[in-house]
Parts: structure tokens; sequence; C-alpha cells
């Protein structure tokens, strides 16, 4: 029988572990530049922007399911409060604490056909989850193809 709850937490955790890579990796000077013309590109992010927003999706839902606070993240996730990759990773590990907590709720499958009073509204707790690793799935994504730009571009492939 398949552990929703274990497949669930190892995709989260394997969406740490990769910013947690990429912010190693990066050159500081790379982490909030965007790809010159960027504005006609898509994507129009830096790479530690899309990081931040990846996180602070994960981080929103599970300070809702641990505590009831449904902020969005943003104003504490700014590239001017996080301007090195070294800080970044900090915030990462802060979410992944959060993630952790709020994982620590689950005890069988079935809790996750609990319903959670969202800001949208009453949801079970499975697809709120599934949507959550979606969206931030994609901003990594999102973050991943904008290193890869911008070192294309450095190479002068572009």
């Amino acid at each position: 029988m398949v552990n929703l709850i274990s497949c669930l937490d190892r995709q989260f955790a394997e969406l740490h572990r990769g910013h947690c890579e990429m912010m190693s990796a990066i050159a500081p000077e790379l982490l909030y530049r965007r790809p010159s013309g960027s504005a006609s590109l898509s994507p129009v992010r830096s790479c530690g922007e899309y990081v931040l927003r990846s996180a602070a999706t994960v981080e929103q839902t599970f300070g809702g399911i641990t505590t009831n606070l449904w902020d969005d993240p943003f104003e504490w996730t700014l590239p001017e409060t996080l301007t090195t990759p070294e800080k970044v990773i900090d915030y990462l590990g802060e979410v992944e604490n959060t993630r952790r907590r709020g994982f620590e709720l689950f005890h069988r499958d079935e809790d996750l056909f609990k319903e959670v009073m969202a800001p949208s509204g009453k949801i079970e707790l499975l697809p709120l989850l599934l949507d959550t690793l979606t969206r931030a799935a994609h901003h990594q994504g999102g973050a991943t193809a904008t290193l890869e730009l911008l070192h294309a571009i450095s190479r002068g492939a572009v």
C-alpha cells in the first residue's frame, strides 16, 4: 500500500534539497540577476526570486496548517532582506522546519482527507498539499531555467 504521507514528505524534502543545492552553487552576483532583455523573455524573475517564491508558497501553506496564519511571506522574503545565497539558505531552513512541523501532524493517510479552513474556504489537506507542491515546483523550474539561461548568456551561447 502506498503511504501518501511518506510520498508527499519525500517530494517536499526533495524540493528543499534542490533549492539548497542551487543556492549553494550559485555565484552571489547571479542570485538576483535577470537575463538581459527579460521584459520580453520568459522567465522574467531572477533565480533567487523564483526560489524565494517557491519557498514562500510552502511556508504559507504550512504556516496555515500549523498556526492558522495564512499570511503571504512576501514582506520577509524580499531580495533586499535576503541579499546573499547564505541568507536564502537560512530562510530555506526555516521553511523546512515549518514544513516538518506540519508533517508531524499527519499520522495516517486518512488525515490528508481532513478539511482545513484556508483563506479561500474549506479545503481538504491532500489537494492543498498537491497544489502547494505543484506551484512550488513550478517556481523551482523557473529558477533552474533562469540560471541555465544566465550561464548560457555568459558563455555567449545565446
